[in-house]
């Protein structure tokens, strides 16, 4: 599946999730389904069934996502949806021995 040729065919949810999220590597799941579900779509998906975007796929998200003026992530730049940020755990301050 190109994205830059089923655009159009994409639901605006899709699409809308895809500008507000342009560097995400996968669909989430619900999306995933609604993009399988479709016979006219031929897409690679991962362990998890979920719908995997190409290179190509995402260079196209950025250009219309900058278009749109909702672009987030800086160029080069891309993340799983399913990730979170990992936490910074600092050491507890010991107390000063004498």
């Amino acid at each position: 599946m190109s994205l830059k040729d089923e655009w159009d065919r994409l639901g605006s949810e899709t699409r809308t999730w895809l500008l507000e999220n342009p560097a995400c590597l996968l669909l989430p799941s619900d999306m995933s389904a609604k993009v399988k579900a479709d016979p006219h779509f031929d897409v690679e998906l991962d362990a998890n069934g979920q719908v995997v975007l190409s290179r190509e796929d995402l260079d196209f998200i950025r250009e219309k996502a900058e278009a749109a003026g909702t672009i987030h992530a800086p160029e080069g730049e891309y993340q799983f949806f399913d990730t979170a940020s990992i936490p910074v755990i600092r050491s507890a301050t010991s107390p000063h021995r004498t």
